[in-house]
C-alpha cells in the first residue's frame, strides 16, 4: 500500500522537489525517450499528489483546479516507477487523485490528457474518450473526460 502525500509548490521540501522531477525525467523523458520540456512553469499552481512506498517516491500526479490547466479540474502527469507497475499503484495514486480534486476543489468532472495506450486503465477508473486523438511530443494522445 502506498504512503500517499498532498502538497502544495511551496510546501513541497527540497528532496521532495528534486524526487518528483527525477521520477518524471525517468520514465517521461528517459524511458519514453521523449524529448520534451517537462518543467513547464505549471507545477506552481499544481497540487502534488506524491506516493511513496518504503520512504521511495514510486508514484505521482499533478492536479490542477478548473481554469488552471483545462477548463474543467484536471490530472496530469501520472506515473508509477516502472520497476513497480506491477503492483497496480497507478489506481491508487489516480484514486487518491480524484478524491484529492473533490475534497479540495469540490469538483467531480476532470479532464486528462491521456496517452492513447493506457485508455482501458483510464476507462477502468470511469474516464471516456472525448474527441480524436492527436500527437502530443510525438506521442499518440486522446482527451478523456470523468464526470
Amino acid at each position: 500500500m502506498l504512503e500517499i502525500k498532498e502538497k502544495s509548490f511551496k510546501a513541497l521540501n527540497t528532496k521532495e522537489l528534486y524526487d518528483l522531477l527525477q521520477l518524471r525525467s525517468e520514465v517521461f523523458v528517459v524511458e519514453q525517450d521523449c524529448v520534451y520540456q517537462d518543467i513547464d512553469g505549471k507545477d506552481q499552481k499544481a497540487l502534488h499528489i506524491l506516493g511513496y512506498k518504503h520512504n521511495n517516491l514510486v508514484a505521482y500526479t499533478r492536479l490542477f483546479k478548473p481554469g488552471d490547466y483545462f477548463e474543467e479540474a484536471s490530472i496530469g502527469r501520472v506515473i508509477v516507477k516502472a520497476n513497480q507497475r506491477q503492483h497496480k499503484y497507478g489506481y491508487d495514486i489516480m484514486k487518491a487523485s480524484i478524491k484529492t480534486i473533490k475534497d479540495s476543489y469540490n469538483q467531480t468532472v476532470i479532464r486528462i490528457s491521456a496517452q492513447t495506450y493506457l485508455k482501458r486503465f483510464y476507462n477502468n477508473l470511469e474516464f471516456k474518450e472525448v474527441g480524436e486523438e492527436y500527437l502530443e511530443d510525438g506521442i499518440p494522445h486522446i482527451n478523456m473526460i470523468r464526470s
